[in-house]
């Protein structure tokens, strides 16, 4: 059972919710802004709580209970997320977020898949050593998968590189160990990593160690690419997860 703390009513402390206030498949962009977007796709939509960066909404797809939730910003906040998510229930957290292309063949508005991330970030190393891998779920990956070839989209499958400084990989240079910086991103290059972003090998990491099920897909942008084709592969690819997860429930 995972210990998280609750508030005098019962509530997971940051992001306000109980059991039962959730399904087990939760959406998880970064913006909270995105989460109405998103849970306007399923059916009956309502929200349940709002507090700091987390926003959460809770409606169904396909007569399953699904939910959106927005961890904000970087490894923390979606640290905290992703624990309190599985202490109120969900078992399948997929990331819904944007990433900046690290490789010339990925687009602006072309979708990455993250079968695994690196760990560039310090979050993590408060739950295991660096040596441990941040790999994505199979079932959940190959779910994010079929719906992109199902949509006809234009998608990359990889690893993504999780960091903790926006400003930091856009403006090296004014960095006091530019240098540093511009030799791991040549490293990341050179190792074929597809894009960069700031959550998938924490929300990977954390819910290997949770026991639960955990994929990703980011939108490669610039600047002003339209989010809505990477919200549909999202929302498609769990409406598979459902029907796969119920076949697999029958069939045993």
């Amino acid at each position: 059972m995972t210990q998280t703390l609750l508030d005098q009513e019962g509530r997971q402390y940051h992001l306000q919710i109980r059991s039962g206030d959730i399904g087990r498949y939760v959406l998880l962009p970064g913006d909270p802004g995105r989460v109405p977007r998103i849970a306007a796709h399923l059916k009956d939509a309502r929200l349940v709580a709002q507090r700091r960066e987390y926003t959460t909404y809770t409606g169904t797809l396909h007569g399953a209970k699904v939910s959106v939730t927005s961890t904000g910003i970087g490894g923390p906040s979606t640290a905290i997320a992703v624990e309190e998510l599985v202490a109120a229930g969900a078992d399948t957290l997929i990331r819904v977020g944007t990433s900046g292309p690290v490789q010339e063949f990925v687009r602006p508005g072309d979708l990455c898949i993250a079968i695994a991330a690196v760990r560039d970030e310090g979050t993590t190393q408060q739950y295991v050593p660096l040596a441990f891998p941040a790999v994505a779920d199979l079932d959940v990956t190959l779910a994010l998968r079929d719906a992109a070839r199902r949509r006809g989209l234009r998608h990359h499958v990889g690893v993504s590189h999780s960091k903790d400084s926006f400003y930091g990989e856009i403006a090296p240079e004014r960095m006091p160990i530019a240098p540093r910086l511009r030799d791991r991103r040549q490293a990341w290059v050179r190792a074929g990593v597809i894009c960069s972003e700031m959550e998938a090998a924490i929300l990977f990491v954390v819910s290997q160690i949770l026991g639960v099920r955990a994929g990703a897909i980011m939108l490669a942008i610039t600047v002003g690419e339209s989010q809505d084709e990477l919200i549909r592969t999202a929302v498609e690819a769990v409406g598979i997860l459902i029907e796969r997860d119920r076949q697999a429930s029958n069939s045993g």
